[in-house]
């Protein structure tokens, strides 16, 4: 059986905050939110619904996770949202109020603008080259 990775664990200050934002600013799908007791739940976003791979909403449970939250990669970019059109998603991510950190660049590998999570992750809005 081929292995691949599933499900990526983003640490987020509120479920419902999290999924307003990935729902209402980039359009994801919110794919499962299971209560799990003592105020946990099992909260999975997916750009596309039956997309392969997923995000689970994790709320921070103590101060080294609260710590980490919107800095999980020590200010790197953290995760990479694919397009076909990046021109589209650009602007319609832009329109719906998501903080770019730069204008659109040409690169080797593709066309791409990091923004930034609710929260300060960073990430690559990235068509790739073809």
């Amino acid at each position: 059986m081929p292995r691949a990775i599933d499900i990526v664990s983003l640490v987020v200050a509120d479920y419902d905050e999290a999924i307003a934002w990935y729902t209402e600013k980039l359009g994801f799908h919110l794919v499962e939110d299971t209560l799990l007791g003592g105020g946990k739940r099992w909260v999975v976003v997916a750009p596309e619904k039956d997309g392969a791979m997923r995000l689970l909403l994790a709320k921070a449970s103590g101060p080294a996770q609260e710590a980490a939250i919107g800095n999980q990669t020590g200010g790197r970019v953290f995760l990479f949202l694919r397009t076909d059109d990046f021109q589209r998603d650009y602007m319609e991510m832009e329109r719906r109020g998501v903080n770019f950190r730069e204008t659109p660049r040409r690169e080797e590998y593709g066309t791409v603008a990091v923004f930034a999570d609710l929260y300060g992750n960073l990430w690559d809005l990235i068509e790739p080259r073809r």
